[in-house]
């Protein structure tokens, strides 16, 4: 894979009290993908830039939230633009150190 696609495909880790909670007790890490992506690509780039084995990946389209905007003519609704979202399941042994990256040649 290419690693402009790469650094496309995963765009950061997705950190939350629930991320938190997956990735200790599933062994799962949690990503916001494009939202073109698909698994076999996130797949091969988790692989890739962490250099760890991956047993499989999941994913969800989060829907943007909506809000309210004030303008001139009252108050009005708009939205959010929504994201993709990957759990990425690692095989037994292990483990991705976000400290210690190595970037793809």
């Amino acid at each position: 894979m290419k690693q402009n696609r790469m650094m496309a495909v995963l765009r950061f880790p997705h950190l939350s009290e629930k991320s938190e909670g997956v990735a200790d007790a599933y062994r799962q890490i949690v990503f916001n993908v494009a939202k073109d992506a698909n698994k076999l690509e996130i797949k091969k780039a988790v692989e890739e830039m962490f250099d760890v084995k991956v047993k499989g990946v999941c994913t969800l389209n989060v829907k943007g939230k909506r809000k309210p905007v004030r303008g001139s003519q009252g108050r009005r609704f708009g939205r959010r633009t929504g994201w993709k979202k990957a759990y990425v399941m690692l095989e037994p042994g292990n483990d991705i150190d976000f400290l210690n990256i190595r970037s793809a040649p």
